[in-house]
């Protein structure tokens, strides 16, 4: 046991998890590699759980970062900032919703937390609906409508959740339907949960794909039909970009617009990737829904001029360079390479995903039942041979979980499948 290792655990909370039997400090990154205090440099396929979005230590970013904290690093929300109007005024250009107006927070945590206050509010309802195996974070009113055992420590909660069918296609009563019965299925499923509610539910929040649920998704237009139901109701929708927009996905810069036929969502959260490993989270909802709060609001740290510097610079960066368009074509070449290496590997039951953001489901050879002993030795065996990696998955599923940044090459998709080919084979 390391040093640092025994002071951690001296200090801090048992339940804050940590990688591997040997626990990682890293010092320093570059692109997509980072570097161990031992001196060891491994390619990064997860990002900080997909938030060094573009690449390690950029160099525009880290120049906005000096230059902003060289001028004045905080101020709050009660003080007008620059640096917070214009990254608004960028992220409501893009993210569709009309008369759209920015709530910026730290984390997408608490970006959900204010979708939540946002929606209970306007729709005066207490009342939730969710996916089964998703995750919006940690916060109290988070983990309450959190549809994973795993990650949700306490059944008690603000809110009364109402859990739908649909976030994940390969598992549940509704694998063997065809991709349009699935959809049909959980709209019906859907329509029969309303039903059997009283008073209206506020909102509907769902990820794109399910991110620490192990990258699931529905298909294409699922809650572009959910919305049809929704719309008759009252009800709105919550789009939980946190681990899906910018790009990431690939084929789309948010993931609801695999799910447009019907209009984009009323709020959209996100956070991680837009400050490349800076603080930022927030909320995007039409007018009406973000003024109707009749109570007096700041954010001490949420929309710092630091961070915002950062999220200008790194967006700027993004856009300028198509990383959306890398992170498809990359993407598209590293999951067909990981496919094609798993086809020789009993354990894995699936690999899927959407641009660079790839998850591969273990299995006990011979069984449908998940093997988190086989991820865990997988992640060991990744990090021996110099990549680093993610997990996660439902409470019946084992899933690795593979998001490097979007400036990903080519090349490094080649050396990163290369070492997972190996580590799969391995066991």
């Amino acid at each position: 046991m390391s040093e640092l290792y025994e002071r951690h655990r001296a200090v801090l909370p048992q339940w804050l998890a940590l990688y591997y039997r040997e626990p990682l400090e890293l010092t320093h990154g570059e692109g997509r590699h980072v570097w161990a205090a031992d001196g060891t440099k491994y390619l990064d396929f997860f990002g900080g759980i997909l938030t060094t979005m573009t690449a390690h230590a950029l160099p525009e970013v880290t120049k906005a970062v000096a230059e902003q904290a060289g001028r004045i690093i905080h101020s709050s929300t009660l003080y007008l900032d620059r640096p917070m109007v214009e990254l608004a005024e960028r992220i409501a250009a893009l993210s569709g919703i009309p008369d759209a107006r920015v709530f910026f927070t730290t984390s997408g945590t608490e970006a959900n937390d204010a979708a939540l206050l946002l929606a209970t509010a306007y729709r005066r309802s207490n009342q939730i609906v969710a996916l089964r195996n998703s995750y919006h974070g940690r916060s109290f009113s988070a983990v309450g409508i959190t549809g994973n055992r795993g990650w949700s420590p306490t059944s008690l909660s603000p809110l009364q959740t109402l859990y739908v069918h649909g976030g994940v296609r390969t598992r549940g009563p509704y694998a063997e339907l065809s991709d349009a019965a699935f959809v049909d299925a959980c709209t019906a499923d859907l329509e029969d949960l309303l039903g059997q509610t009283r008073g209206g539910a506020a909102a509907l929040i769902a990820e794109p794909v399910q991110g620490v649920g192990g990258f699931t998704s529905p298909p294409d237009g699922l809650f572009a039909a959910f919305r049809e139901v929704l719309k008759r109701h009252g009800i709105l929708w919550i789009s939980d970009e946190v681990q899906t927009g910018w790009g990431r996905t690939g084929d789309h810069f948010w993931g609801w617009q695999a799910h447009d036929r019907n209009g984009p969502p009323d709020l959209i959260t996100f956070a991680k990737g837009i400050g490349n490993g800076m603080s930022i989270g927030g909320v995007v909802a039409r007018a009406e829904i973000m003024n109707c709060l009749d109570a007096n609001s700041i954010s001490t740290f949420g929309g710092s001029p630091v961070t915002m510097a950062a999220g200008l610079a790194n967006l700027t960066y993004l856009l300028e360079r198509d990383l959306q368009g890398n992170a498809r074509r990359v993407g598209g070449l590293l999951i067909e390479r990981l496919r094609a290496a798993a086809a020789r590997v009993p354990a894995v039951r699936e690999v899927r995903g959407r641009g660079l953001m790839i998850g591969i489901e273990l299995v006990r050879p011979g069984t449908d039942e998940a093997d988190p002993d086989a991820a865990t030795a997988v992640l060991e065996a990744a990090r021996a041979g110099g990549l680093l990696i993610g997990k996660g998955g439902a409470y019946n599923t084992s899933v690795l979980r593979i998001a490097p940044p979007l400036s990903l090459t080519v090349a490094e998709a080649e050396q990163g499948a290369v070492i997972l080919e190996d580590a799969l084979r391995a066991l």
